[in-house]
């Protein structure tokens, strides 16, 4: 006698079909190239940037009265987009160890909770960070004859993203504090007057810890402006791994590689 509990087969096989079906259809949006595939990455770029720039502006919204509304509304589009990006993954388990993906979770939680994790809000804008290392912005880039500059652009938004983030932290930390921080523009300033070094000193975070702070920034700060300067003002590269030893970046016009000297064949459009 068959168990009446026990689903049929049949539903059984049509669930991991439909479930197949969904994955593939969500594979072919993300990583496709079809104007179909196209217009939705488009729209999911245009989407991340609102969302960015949510997260800047958000120290100066927080005590709108639609600020709630509008975070738990960004929760959600991101919960979506993680769990359908999700499912487009060859590897889900590989996926979730990504460390981009780990850094978007985080930023979900500070949304669901933005109360429990006021203090962490700033972190949000590392999704610019994680949005750059997306396919979905580089494709169309690198088909434009762009991709020789994606080193200097990464270098601006982690220029960028450091900006805020240390803007936010400083904000958050110091703010009515005898710092001489008393809103979200006057932590922006102090940022930028420390990692240029200028230093006016109308400004001047309070006590060691601030002091360490200080110097974490110039630190960090400089290095960036100056891995910013190398990669504007050298001479473009390409990438175009050697088949020999692998190193992936030579002047457009090589002809051999300068580490093996194995012969090179880049395309003349300097992209591969």
């Amino acid at each position: 006698m068959a168990d009446a509990t026990k689903p049929p087969a049949d539903d059984e096989n049509g669930t991991e079909k439909g479930l197949a079906g969904l994955r593939s259809r969500l594979r072919l949006l993300y990583h496709g190239q079809s104007p179909k595939a196209l217009r939705f990455q488009a729209t999911i770029l245009v989407v991340d940037l609102a969302i960015i720039a949510f997260f800047i502006a958000s120290p100066l919204l927080r005590d709108s009265a639609s600020f709630l509304w509008i975070d738990y509304s960004i929760a959600a589009i991101l919960a979506l987009d993680l769990t359908a990006r999700g499912l487009a993954s060859t590897h889900p388990l590989r996926w979730l160890r990504q460390l981009p993906v780990i850094v978007d979770i985080f930023i979900l939680i500070t949304l669901l909770a933005p109360t429990w994790f006021f203090n962490l809000g700033f972190l949000r804008i590392l999704r610019l960070w994680t949005l750059s290392r997306s396919s979905i912005v580089w494709r169309p880039l690198e088909k434009r004859g762009l991709g020789s500059y994606r080193d200097t652009i990464q270098a601006v938004i982690n220029l960028l993203v450091f900006l805020f983030v240390v803007t936010g932290f400083v904000y958050t930390a110091f703010a009515q504090r005898d710092a001489g921080i008393a809103g979200y523009v006057d932590a922006l300033y102090f940022t930028v007057t420390t990692m240029t070094t200028t230093g006016f000193g109308d400004i001047v975070l309070p006590g060691t810890f601030g002091k360490l702070v200080s110097i974490i920034i110039m630190i960090i700060g400089i290095s960036l402006f100056v891995r910013l300067a190398q990669l504007v003002f050298r001479p473009n590269k390409v990438t175009f791994p050697c088949p020999q030893c692998g190193l992936s970046r030579h002047e457009p016009d090589a002809v051999h590689c300068k580490a093996c000297g194995h012969l090179l064949k880049i395309p003349d459009e300097g992209v591969h």
